[in-house]
């Protein structure tokens, strides 16, 4: 699985599994088999409600935590300096490990710098490798940089190629930060467009194969969500084609098709 190099230096596997919305007591079993099929990075959150699941399931799978990269989300409630600490320490124990590789800002609040000077201050301690933002928009994360000078790893927002947000996309480069997908099949609505068909038609792969594939060849950080073991596995073969320049620009037109 590629990886992408953050501005901090470490590397962030380019695919992974995401658990929004999976049930606390079908998380263990859903990373379980997630890593066992090679996935490597798991994106969780505090306000999801599963964070043991995922810890649980990195055990059951018997892969070592130094070979996973996980992600996790600071709750809205927890907002400010000594609130957003506690919250990560609360994660940790839950997740069963003594560190995170990434935690984010999951949205705007009203005590984002203070909350981010946290997230430096836990990033310095070791408790987190990599820190960085989610659902921000430019003006918030200039901001921040301006009051802290800490610039984000990364800022994960709602991107695929129905929604590509190419602005924002072109500022995070210009900053050095990486873009995260959220919702890169639009809930599977992608994978019946018919520039998605026509183009997996083509290249013998699936809808949701090709999107996926589109996400990686533009150099988002991309994480599908799945319950369904048939389909984890379907979700993480993109590794072994690449698009021509022809299918990833058909891509980019299906902002403009309905």
């Amino acid at each position: 699985m590629p990886r992408v190099t953050l501005n901090d230096g470490h590397a962030i596997p380019q695919f992974g599994l995401g658990v929004y919305h999976v049930p606390p007591e079908d998380t263990a079993d859903i990373v379980r088999t997630a890593l066992e099929l090679g996935y490597r990075h798991v994106d969780t959150a505090q306000g999801y409600g599963n964070e043991a699941g995922v810890g649980q399931g990195l055990r059951d799978a018997g892969v070592a935590r130094e070979d996973v990269w996980i992600t996790t989300k600071l709750d809205d409630e927890a907002h400010g300096y000594d609130a957003a600490r506690a919250a990560l320490d609360e994660s940790l124990r839950r997740l069963g490990t003594d560190h995170v590789d990434l935690f984010l800002v999951h949205r705007p609040g009203e005590q984002d710098v203070e909350t981010w000077r946290a997230f430096e201050a836990l990033r310095e301690d070791g408790r987190v490798r990599s820190v960085g933002l989610s659902n921000f928009g430019r003006r918030g994360i200039e901001r921040l940089v301006e009051r802290t000078g800490l610039v984000p790893a990364v800022n994960q927002i709602r991107v695929n190629p129905r929604t590509p947000h190419r602005g924002l996309q072109r500022y995070h480069r210009r900053r050095g930060i990486t873009t995260e997908s959220w919702g890169p099949l639009r809930e599977g609505r992608l994978v019946g467009h018919p520039t998605a068909r026509r183009v997996a038609a083509r290249v013998g792969r699936t809808p949701a194969q090709v999107i996926l594939r589109w996400h990686l060849q533009r150099g988002i950080v991309v994480f599908p969500k799945s319950a369904d073991p048939a389909r984890l596995a379907e979700n993480i073969g993109i590794t072994d084609f690449v698009l021509s320049r022809r299918d990833m620009a058909a891509i980019d037109l299906v902002r403009r098709r309905p």
